[in-house]
């Protein structure tokens, strides 16, 4: 039997089978090969669909607008000060205004019983952009850039270093469980992912071949890791004044040459983005001034190095999105 999700939300990995999820990688390789190709398809013409941003970004709000006209669809984005959802208007109302104008509806923001809340009441499907517990989206992008360079997903090592318990670290655990791959958060004890979920986690890899590895050893991270992964120190939404515990506490694992030398010969490096591995940018011009340090959660050598994957992986956002609104639209 087909994988049929129309009409679905899209709100977290845990919510679909590994059936589903493989079909949304499928279909993901589809998009980027139409794209590539220049073949037109815009297969949902007359829907329309709206953003609702309470953080900003720029590939989530880019590939949701790019993958939206080039579906035919029209695109409303509202930024943080564009909606009186929580403010005026409670998100239960906006909800069900939305839900009678547009067809789809995209949420990034914070709590996820935000975007559960929008989901129960909107009456059209709801895509998860980013929530403080889990960001989706992303996932769907690295399994396929991970299949891209593998040509599998089961059976390969993912190693998330530094922040574990953060909303990517999460979801990728998820991600992993469900497609049979070997996840380790490898960072300080105290920001491992919540033990409840990595109870399910492990349920759910022991279904499916994989595992779930937590550990503070960075050599046991790196061992035969076939993706080395991280993210920023301090996530959006998080206080500035982190900076300083943070840097303390995540230093000892930074992405460098000697990590990635400790991992597979074939490993690659990823980051969902932004990173900072330079002073290129205002925030990281002020933490080289204030902490002496000009490279954090991975070195620039490492970002810039033929290993590294990253701009792959940020395409990848595109035409997975893509896949994920045409799947629950269609």
């Amino acid at each position: 039997m087909g994988v049929n999700i129309a009409g679905r939300s899209f709100l977290k990995l845990l919510d679909f089978t590994p059936a589903e999820i493989t079909y949304l990688i499928d279909l993901s390789e589809d998009f980027k090969r139409l794209k590539r190709s220049g073949v037109p398809h815009r297969w949902l013409e007359g829907k329309n669909i709206v953003l609702l941003f309470e953080k900003t970004s720029t590939r989530t709000r880019c590939s949701f607008e790019v993958g939206g006209m080039d579906l035919g669809m029209g695109v409303t984005y509202l930024d943080p000060g564009s909606s009186q959802m929580g403010k005026k208007e409670s998100i239960e109302d906006t909800a069900r205004v939305l839900g009678r104008m547009y067809d789809g509806i995209e949420y990034r923001g914070f709590d996820q019983q935000i975007i559960e809340e929008l989901a129960r009441m909107a009456g059209v499907p709801v895509w998860n952009g980013l929530t403080t517990e889990f960001h989706p989206t992303q996932m769907i992008a690295d399994m396929l850039t991970v299949r891209e360079h593998f040509g599998r997903l089961a059976g390969l090592k993912l190693t998330f270093f530094g922040d574990a318990r953060n909303n990517v670290a999460n979801s990728l655990m998820v991600a992993c469980a469900k497609l049979g791959m070997h996840f380790c958060a490898c960072g300080p004890q105290e920001n491992m992912p919540e033990e409840k979920l990595v109870e399910t986690c492990r349920q759910v890899a022991a279904q499916t071949g994989g595992s779930v590895t937590l550990t503070d050893s960075v050599a046991e991270g790196a061992a035969n890791a076939n993706v080395v992964y991280t993210d920023i120190w301090v996530s959006m939404g998080e206080a500035e004044e982190l900076w300083e515990e943070r840097i303390r506490l995540l230093s000892p694992y930074q992405v460098n040459a000697d990590v990635m030398e400790q991992a597979s010969d074939d490993a690659i490096f990823m980051h969902c983005l932004p990173s900072f591995h330079d002073t290129k940018t205002t925030i990281g011009a002020d933490i080289a001034e204030h902490f002496g340090i000009e490279e954090m959660e991975v070195t620039d050598e490492v970002f810039e190095s033929a290993r590294s994957v990253v701009f792959d992986e940020a395409e990848n956002r595109m035409h997975s999105i893509k896949a994920i609104m045409y799947a629950t639209l269609k």
